[in-house]
């Protein structure tokens, strides 16, 4: 083996390891490839700077450039292909104007797969119509069910006004501007109380809605202490 293949190897090797060692694993497979994978990185470099979690906590975000069912399938993939036994799934992807069916379809396929490995579980962090909403919810409670460039408005105004300039769908500071400008723990508390309130109805017929929040819950209990304290 030529002397860089198996330099390679070694640190594959090596990583491997040094993943195998985290405690507790997340991945992190969303639709867009760049809105999403922004905010949650924005997560994920916390966790990292925090000295209580940062060897314990495993986050790989994956973008797709798929929707739907296709998100779900790519994480299937992915789990298949690197032999993962252990941790939890979670697909982040939108409504928009895709068929009710592969939308609903998401929870479903998760629910039938999650029967397969206690120690493997798939999570849906659907937003009804777009992840945007779930940005909105920063600064208002809002139930109106608009198109969802009426919700790209509203925070395009929003932050003109709050000073940090135009809404962008790419934009890299977008966790740090929800973090700093908007209220996390409201966006919490406001699509808890939207998903309740449609309880018994399918993901579809919750508009608008979002379950993102679940996501945020559960990796933000690794943020250190003053920071989790704007989210509970």
């Amino acid at each position: 083996m030529p002397k860089k293949a198996g330099m390679e190897a070694w640190k594959k090797k090596r990583r491997q390891e040094h993943l195998e060692k985290k405690k507790y694993r997340y991945y992190i497979f969303c639709e867009g490839e760049q809105t999403e994978p922004q905010y949650f990185a924005g997560f994920k470099r916390l966790i990292e700077e925090n000295p209580i979690y940062k060897d314990m906590v495993l986050i790989e975000i994956e973008p797709c450039a798929a929707e739907t069912m296709r998100v779900i399938g790519m994480a299937e993939r992915y789990v298949k292909k690197n032999k993962i036994q252990k941790g939890q799934i979670w697909c982040v992807y939108d409504k928009d104007s895709f068929p009710a069916d592969d939308f609903n379809g998401v929870v479903s396929r998760a629910k039938r797969l999650n029967k397969e490995n206690p120690d493997l579980q798939y999570h849906t962090a659907w937003s009804n119509e777009c992840i945007e909403f779930w940005f909105l919810l920063h600064f208002a409670y809002y139930t109106s069910n608009n198109h969802r460039s009426e919700y790209i408005s509203f925070l395009d105004e929003k932050f003109k006004e709050l000073g940090v300039g135009k809404y962008q769908k790419n934009m890299k500071n977008i966790f740090d501007i929800l973090m700093k400008k908007g209220n996390p723990k409201l966006a919490i508390r406001y699509a808890k109380r939207i998903v309740k309130d449609g309880q018994g109805k399918t993901p579809t017929e919750i508009v608008p809605g979002t379950k993102v929040y679940e996501l945020v819950e559960e990796i933000a209990k690794y943020l250190d202490d003053k920071t989790q304290e704007l989210f509970r």
